[in-house]
């Protein structure tokens, strides 16, 4: 039988999820970052439910950058997370290094006072 080949992107993935948990006042905020596309969701894991999400599918854009892109995506995903009165989140980078993308969303988060 072959072998399955796992990224090195999964297999901190699976690393990072061992460790990293969100309740119904503490959800997690993960992300999931494609070729063309950003995703955000906000997740309670006691009850395994997606409180909200956000993508850059949703948002409109006008071939924004990849780094504005994520600007926006976070600020209105922030924006969700406002409205259902939740202020402080856990955040799943999902293997990804934290660094572009991933940090100017974590950041976006941190402007609008959503404790990460």
């Amino acid at each position: 039988m072959k072998k399955k080949h796992l990224s090195p992107r999964k297999i901190r993935h699976f690393r990072i999820k061992k460790k990293v948990f969100g309740t119904f006042q503490r959800p997690r905020v993960s992300v999931f970052i494609s070729n063309k596309n950003i995703y955000l969701q906000l997740i309670d894991d006691e009850k395994g439910h997606t409180l909200t999400s956000c993508s850059s599918k949703e948002v409109k854009l006008n071939n924004q950058k990849n780094m504005d892109t994520a600007i926006k995506v976070a600020h209105t995903f922030g924006k969700k997370i406002l409205e259902q009165k939740i202020d402080k989140v856990v955040f799943d980078r999902s293997g990804y290094l934290y660094h572009g993308k991933v940090a100017a969303i974590c950041e976006e988060l941190r402007k609008l006072n959503i404790f990460v």
